[in-house]
């Protein structure tokens, strides 16, 4: 299983070997306000394979795409580690650089283009748009 986890360890989760195959790089203003970065890339994987340990805070806003997204970071670093989408309940989106893996697979979807930066180049990007047009 692999592992992914806040900055100071108190919020983990134990994943399944593969993600359900959906990597998404989101290129939203939420995204880039959670992250603090130009977007933010996100593994789904099925709610149920997923283990969480440690307590987090949870903010719930309304998404871009619809419904609401569940924010959970640790209240002690500050990391957002996972958010799940009310679209999508069977789903937990697990941050990237939360598992700190550099061999990770590539994102397979880019998604919110319309407000992405100029500079970022996402190259073989199966599906260049989801519900961002």
């Amino acid at each position: 299983m692999a592992d992914a986890r806040c900055s100071c360890g108190a919020v983990t989760l134990s994943l399944p070997d593969e993600p359900s195959r959906i990597i998404i790089a989101c290129h939203c203003i939420d995204c880039q306000r959670r992250t603090g970065a130009p977007f933010g890339v996100g593994a789904y994987y099925p709610a149920e394979a997923v283990i969480i340990s440690g307590t987090s805070k949870e903010f719930t806003h309304a998404a871009a795409s619809g419904g609401n997204i569940h924010n959970y970071f640790c209240p002690q670093c500050g990391s957002t580690v996972y958010w799940k989408l009310s679209n999508f309940p069977a789903l937990v989106a697990v941050a990237l650089g939360a598992m700190a893996d550099p061999k990770y697979p590539a994102p397979g979807r880019s998604v919110f283009e319309r407000t992405k930066h100029d500079w970022v180049q996402i190259e073989d990007v199966v599906e260049p748009t989801m519900r961002s047009q």
